[in-house]
């Protein structure tokens, strides 16, 4: 155990790795609509922007917990940021959406090896009565300077360009590499036995096979043969990858840790949860910028009350798990969520932001605050200390799995709903045939969809509104969506998590 000196600089280290990725992914959400404009790009785009990065987080989060364990926390860390760092000046300097699809999936590959190496690292460096509080100010401080991200980014692309903001990444970059080579000393898994790289790539494959069906099925149509072989093989795949992971000696998913309700709840719980938060959010910044007119910093400021919450109430929530045990907050949380997501409902377009979006972003963070700690807490609580790194891998690649199906599925929901509304709004309008194959290109870039420059100003200011309450329509789908999901964690906690103070399994 090091000196307990040690310990505020080994949570200054792994909060700051933790925060590039969290703002790395916050910022990126601020920026999609400057991606549509600049690089000429569709809805299907951007949203392979956010899902190559998600794609390979997630599928090698297992993987990067394995290294830290087999190889020692610390090293595998240190080679996370370097390369997470590397590929975010890749993004910056990318030239085209392509070469940014596959920059942004280099920065997921190192945020898999980064990422469950700072909960792994906190794990082992932190007695049992202190980790609770320590990851509580670990899930605060990692919030809050993710909201520093929006607001900076949105500055950046306002004053500067979108592709600064892929460069803020750099300093804290150096900041954790010296923390960490001078104050995080090494730990690894002396019982580890080697990688699963079969496992690697089966997860690789399932993943990305599902979630490129889940996507391109919104330009080809679910019938189309690329489609059908696409989601044929994720789905086989991910058969397979479950029956190697339960016959292998040495698996990168250890299928045994979810004997352990309390893991199998707090997990099932983050899928609900996270895809619930993620297909939300998404949209959000394309809702603000785009039908309600607020500028990128306004758009990223527009969070920092969700943010603000996380930050002051996540180490006192790290205490609840403590006081009440786990189950009490890991079902009132879920709950306020889903009540905040019901209030993403209301507005429609225009407004002040104190009366339309304000109030569903301070409930929804109440309710996240609640959550996040005690969730970490109890996954991290529910294995022996050497599987911590393992622990950390399979919650981070469940919460970052959840983002990546999210944004795939949520993407179907909020076009379906966009073209609905608009066919129906284009006939109450009587628009020329002409007009209507002119906006029927366009419908793939929903809100930064444009009315024909050849229209009289009436008609285009007409055609605005339609796209704009359009867009609307199915963002308030997505919300119902996610207030469902958000339900189903709190029921998925009432059912599985223990409702006592959670002692350590002999997984």
């Amino acid at each position: 155990m090091p000196k307990k000196i040690e310990g505020p600089w080994i949570l200054a280290a792994t909060i700051l790795g933790s925060s590039m990725v969290f703002i790395d992914g916050t910022v990126v959400n601020v920026a999609l609509p400057a991606l549509q404009s600049n690089l000429n790009a569709t809805v299907v785009d951007v949203q392979w922007v956010v899902e190559a990065y998600a794609l390979f987080l997630a599928a090698l989060l297992l993987t990067g917990g394995s290294l830290g364990d087999h190889f020692g926390r610390r090293r595998i860390y240190v080679i996370g940021v370097f390369l997470f760092a590397l590929a975010s000046v890749w993004c910056g300097l990318a030239p085209n959406i392509k070469q940014l699809i596959i920059a942004r999936a280099a920065q997921g590959i190192g945020g898999a090896l980064l990422v469950p190496g700072s909960l792994a690292i906190i794990s082992n460096s932190f007695s049992e009565e202190e980790r609770g509080r320590a990851i509580g100010t670990w899930s605060g401080f990692t919030a809050i300077t993710a909201a520093v991200g929006p607001v900076l980014g949105g500055w950046l692309i306002e004053n500067v360009s979108w592709r600064a903001v892929f460069f803020i990444n750099v300093p804290f970059a150096l900041v954790v590499l010296l923390l960490v080579l001078l104050h995080v000393p090494e730990s690894r898994d002396e019982e580890s036995r080697g990688l699963d790289w079969l496992g690697a790539t089966l997860a690789t494959i399932s993943l990305g096979g599902i979630v490129f069906g889940l996507i391109e099925s919104s330009r080809l149509g679910f019938s189309h043969s690329l489609i059908i072989a696409a989601l044929s093989v994720g789905i086989v795949t991910l058969v397979f990858f479950l029956v190697v992971e339960a016959r292998k000696q040495h698996p990168m998913l250890p299928l045994t840790l979810f004997r352990s309700r309390n893991f199998s709840g707090a997990n099932l719980l983050t899928l609900f949860l996270y895809t619930a938060l993620s297909g939300a959010l998404f949209f959000l910044p394309l809702n603000l910028i785009q039908v309600q007119g607020y500028t990128p910093i306004a758009a990223g400021a527009a969070l920092l009350p969700f943010i603000l919450l996380m930050f002051l109430l996540s180490r006192w929530s790290g205490g609840l798990i403590k006081r009440y045990g786990a189950k009490l907050p890991l079902v009132i949380g879920p709950i306020i969520v889903a009540v905040g997501f019901g209030l993403f409902m209301l507005p429609g377009v225009g407004g002040s932001y104190l009366l339309t979006f304000f109030p569903a972003v301070v409930v929804l963070g109440l309710g996240m605050a609640i959550s996040v700690a005690p969730l970490t807490t109890t996954v991290m609580s529910s294995v022996k200390e050497n599987r911590a790194g393992v622990a950390s891998g399979i919650n981070n690649a469940v919460s970052r799995t959840a983002g990546l199906l999210a944004v795939a599925v949520f993407g179907l929901v909020m076009l379906q709903g966009f073209n609905s509304s608009l066919d129906e709004r284009l006939r109450a309008l009587q628009v020329t045939p002409q007009v209507k194959q002119e906006l029927e290109q366009q419908r793939m870039r929903l809100a930064d969809a444009e009315p024909p420059a050849a229209l009289d100003e009436a008609t285009k200011a007409k055609l605005h509104e339609a796209i704009e309450q359009s867009f609307v329509t199915g963002f308030r789908r997505v919300a119902f969506g996610s207030a469902l999901l958000a339900v189903l964690s709190a029921v998925s906690a009432w059912l599985l998590i223990a409702g006592k103070k959670v002692d350590l399994r002999s997984n």
